[in-house]
């Protein structure tokens, strides 16, 4: 019965075809999206016009693709997390875990991809402990999430001494140059980026699964008297974000050749901004995959217009806080007014 119950939430939530379109159906269902698309293309405009030297030059293209995705990367599975509404601030701390495991088991096996799967797998873990002590004491995900990014750190810390480690031996390897490498000029990390985009919009739009997140969003009571494992899910949505930052970790680890413990320490703001940017609701059910990569550009391009345009580095802090307060706010006032 639960399955046929889920197979219904799945097909409520899949575009239906046979639906006739009109203006008003397109601007409901897509009106999130048109709206983020307008605001990028207004401030990339606004971005060409004010500092054109830049905004029109290759190179800053080339530097976006360079750096963006390490924290794109994670925003994405953040996303399906928020639309459940839970949250995750721990993702800084498994970016760094994620390569204690890397670079253990490289220093022992000299195998760059065991090293990988090794890093994947301990982010994994580390979200699944997330969403394990959230499901299993039913605590709120803000809270447990506040103490495992102590801890993961302090683990971090800890367990390599507070050292830094050289990643030179993997350096020129076929993982590297898979992960970090270039195709056509185009840096690998963008490649990634779009692969992990792709597979976390089937997951969320065409999937079982993507079905229960929004459902459990909109009322997790409601998702479980309709046969949703909604344990299952979330636990299991955790343990995504924790794999992505892991991965994210490791890309952005092996650009640089070296790790530092404090790894993902300066990504918290810039992905939960890009999460918030993009359209997604902090009081669930509402959010795309389209809007949060679109957001992460806008941010990932908000510093180097900064600096572009005359201003100081300091502004950008500032900035990422006006857009997280003013993203919550508006999606508050549009819940009020929906009730």
């Amino acid at each position: 019965m639960n399955s046929t119950v889920e197979d219904s939430v799945a097909e409520q939530r899949l575009p239906k075809v046979r639906e006739k379109s009109t203006p008003a159906k397109f601007l409901r269902r897509y009106g999130t999206q048109i709206g983020i698309l307008t605001v990028f293309v207004l401030m990339w405009l606004s971005f060409i016009i004010s500092a054109p030297k830049t905004f029109l030059a290759p190179q800053i293209y080339l530097a976006f693709m360079s750096t963006i995705p390490f924290f794109a990367i994670i925003a994405l599975p953040l996303t399906m997390l928020v639309i459940a509404g839970e949250m995750d601030l721990s993702f800084p701390s498994i970016m760094a875990i994620g390569m204690v495991a890397f670079v253990t088991v490289l220093n022992a096996t000299s195998n760059v991809f065991l090293a990988l799967l090794a890093g994947l797998v301990a982010g994994f873990l580390a979200g699944l402990l997330n969403g394990a002590i959230v499901v299993g004491i039913g605590l709120p995900s803000l809270v447990v999430t506040i103490g495992t990014q102590f801890f993961w750190r302090g683990a971090a810390l800890v367990l390599l001494n507070g050292k830094g480690h050289t990643l030179a031996e993997a350096k020129g390897s076929f993982i590297y140059n898979l992960l970090v490498g270039k195709v056509a000029g185009i840096p690998m990390q963008m490649i990634w980026l779009v692969v992990v985009a792709v597979v976390v919009w089937i997951l969320l739009n065409r999937h079982r699964f993507g079905a229960n997140i929004y459902v459990i969003g909109d009322n997790k009571q409601t998702a479980e008297l309709m046969g949703v494992n909604t344990a299952r899910t979330r636990m299991l949505m955790f343990a995504l974000v924790g794999m992505a930052a892991a991965f994210a970790g490791i890309l952005a680890s092996l650009q640089v050749s070296f790790f530092w413990p404090s790894l993902g320490e300066g990504y918290l703001l810039s992905t939960l901004a890009a999460v918030f940017l993009g359209g997604t609701s902090v009081f669930g059910g509402v959010g795309t995959i389209l809007g949060t990569f679109i957001g992460s550009f806008i941010i990932g391009a908000i510093q180097a217009a900064i600096v572009a345009i005359g201003l100081t580095g300091f502004w950008t802090e500032l900035i990422y806080g006006l857009i997280i307060i003013l993203s919550v706010s508006m999606h508050a006032i549009l819940r009020r007014r929906v009730e």
